[in-house]
């Protein structure tokens, strides 16, 4: 294989900064990621929430904070996103 063709191999990890939603479960949160999209018909901005889970191993991330989080091998049939950093604490 050439040099070009196994750098398009290796994928870069998607990462989103989103506010945690719930932290209630043990070394899980929720976080919402939003975003805005135009809209292709009325050509209008719209806001967008997708909501994922994350692996917090130290259950550090609370309800409110907003955090970095990174793609990641499934860990369990829902997580496949962990916790890179705490952004922003919550007041």
């Amino acid at each position: 294989m050439e040099e070009n063709q196994i750098q398009n191999k290796v994928a870069r990890k998607k990462v989103y900064t989103g506010q945690v939603v719930s932290d209630k479960m043990d070394k899980t949160i929720v976080v919402a990621v939003s975003k805005r999209a135009l809209h292709p018909l009325y050509k209008k901005y719209v806001k967008q929430t997708k909501k994922v889970k994350a692996h917090d191993a130290n259950n550090e991330a609370h309800l409110g904070d907003t955090v970095r989080v990174i793609e990641c091998r499934p860990v369990s049939k829902e997580k496949t996103w962990r916790l890179m950093e705490i952004v922003e604490r919550a007041k």
